[in-house]
């Protein structure tokens, strides 16, 4: 599970929640037609803007926000320096008897054994990343629709209220109420949009660049392999797409 995430978001909605109750009482703040039409009118837009199973896969696509595995590109760096160890010492075709858990280096590994040319093996491990980039922009897209359309949705929330209460001028005491309860939607909608949906978005953009980047290190190190280059060379090739703080102490 991924702590930041979640205390952040716990935290943003306490604060906010939190200096509401030190200011009155908490319960004015609740009113669920505003909430039925901002929560559901978002959700409803989302469903025009995008196909339908997109949507519904983002939702799944979402709990990587919260839950994801983890990708550690030192650990990657010495699995293919010690690929390029067997390589060098028995042969390429050896590395067909490899056990490699990741489905994309293995296939990459598995190419390089069958002998297949540089330029095939990059095309077929780029258009791995490169769809893998296109299935996690299009949750990252519906996440910002959302963000997008929240607070829109609150300010349709608004205006209906504000005809509602211009409706009923005639009874003053009833003004302020509807006023408050009218200025809901719009509150819910800013706080969906910048406390839930575009941190979420932001968040997938984070962990789909951190993928990106792990799959580009073992696409050069299986090329590296098939070149025959040294494993001292291939692990100080690969530190370079770290930060120099993470390159301490590797090799």
């Amino acid at each position: 599970m991924d702590i930041g995430t979640l205390v952040g978001m716990i935290a943003g909605l306490g604060l906010i929640f939190g200096s509401i109750a030190f200011g009155g009482a908490i319960g004015g703040f609740f009113d669920v037609p505003s909430v039925l039409m901002v929560g559901g009118g978002t959700v409803a837009i989302t469903f025009i803007m995008f196909p339908a199973g997109v949507v519904l896969r983002s939702f799944k696509v979402g709990m990587k926000a919260f839950f994801a595995k983890g990708r550690d590109a030192a650990a990657l760096i010495e699995l293919m320096v010690s690929l390029a160890e067997k390589a060098r010492k028995e042969s390429l075709v050896a590395l067909e008897k490899v056990q490699v858990d990741d489905p994309f280096i293995k296939k990459g590994v598995q190419l390089v054994a069958d002998g297949t040319e540089e330029g095939l093996v990059r095309a077929v491990l780029d258009t791995e990343i490169s769809f893998m980039r296109r299935r996690h922009f299009q949750g990252q897209g519906v996440f910002k629709g959302m963000g997008t359309m929240a607070p829109a949705m609150g300010m349709i929330g608004t205006l209906v209220g504000l005809v509602q209460m211009l409706q009923n001028l005639d009874d003053p005491s009833s003004i302020g109420p509807a006023m408050a309860v009218a200025l809901l939607t719009t509150f819910y909608g800013a706080v969906l949009a910048n406390v839930i949906f575009l941190p979420m978005a932001k968040k997938l953009e984070e962990r789909s660049a951190e993928e990106s980047l792990y799959m580009e290190i073992a696409m050069e190190g299986v090329v590296s392999i098939m070149h025959g280059e040294h494993p001292t060379i291939v692990r100080e090739k690969l530190l370079a797409f770290l930060a120099p703080a993470l390159r301490e102490g590797k090799g």
